[in-house]
């Protein structure tokens, strides 16, 4: 198990001035540019409560409101007589976050992910948009079949900034452990925390037939999704069309506890 680092490595007192921010707020900005820039890693457990407070100059209740967030946001998490540790990707976290689509009976599992394509290419507008890019800038795009129960059930279309994915091959990602979200983390200093998706009935279109198996036409769902990290920055922009002819996309509605800072 890592190590807590030392406050006194991490953390500077907070202003006691602060153009009428509260407190809490910048304590929770001040741990999350320590948990951006790789002072505290992920996987690696914070310091005690008593060492950041008393580092920062704030109350342990202060200091308590401020994890609390973070924890809510999935960005650190607590574990019963260990401490609070910066929140890694893994695949019990991916399902219950990311992966929305289960078989109709209520039964959710990890998909079998199939990489179908990998091409570097430029950006178009749609892509552009999401990514906050100009329209032409160089892009990775892949696509993904996903099986549950041995059966195509989702077709992923995925574009990523080259600037962030440099040294990405279509090795690299075939031969991943983990899940992709686990991989960005791991591997490129990407941490997705959260995501914007929108959602519509569409018809299937030559790209759904060819990877799903599914007829011209048939009626499928669309999901698009940016993958946002630290400051909502975009990371990932993704187009899932999912076969609902025995599955449905099932998401428990809530609301985040605060905005990044």
């Amino acid at each position: 198990m890592p190590r807590p680092a030392r406050a006194a490595a991490l953390f500077a007192a907070i202003p006691p001035e602060t153009a009428g921010m509260p407190l809490y707020r910048l304590v929770k900005r001040a741990l999350l540019r320590a948990i951006e820039d790789g002072r505290c890693r992920p996987g690696a457990a914070l310091p005690s409560e008593t060492e950041i407070a008393g580092e920062m100059g704030v109350s342990i209740g202060t200091l308590r409101r401020a994890v609390d967030e973070l924890a809510a946001e999935h960005i650190v998490v607590r574990r019963q007589g260990r401490g609070t540790f910066v929140a890694t990707h893994n695949t019990d976290r991916f399902l219950f976050q990311f992966f929305h689509v289960e078989r109709a009976d209520g039964l959710r599992e990890a998909p079998r992910v199939d990489l179908v394509s990998f091409e570097r290419t430029r950006a178009d507008e749609e892509a552009a948009e999401a990514l906050e890019l100009r329209a032409g800038e160089p892009v990775i795009q892949m696509e993904n079949r996903l099986r549950l129960q041995g059966a195509a059930v989702i077709y992923d279309r995925l574009v990523l900034p080259a600037a962030l994915f440099k040294g990405l091959s279509e090795k690299r990602m075939r031969e991943r452990p983990g899940t992709i979200y686990q991989f960005y983390q791991s591997d490129f200093g990407i941490s997705v925390l959260r995501a914007r998706e929108r959602a519509r009935a569409v018809a299937a279109d030559r790209h759904a037939v060819r990877v799903l198996g599914v007829p011209p036409g048939q009626p499928v769902m669309q999901v698009r999704r940016t993958a946002l990290s630290f400051h909502d920055r975009p990371v990932e922009y993704r187009v899932s069309t999912i076969n609902t002819a025995h599955h449905d996309y099932v998401n428990l509605l809530s609301r985040p506890v605060g905005k990044h800072d």
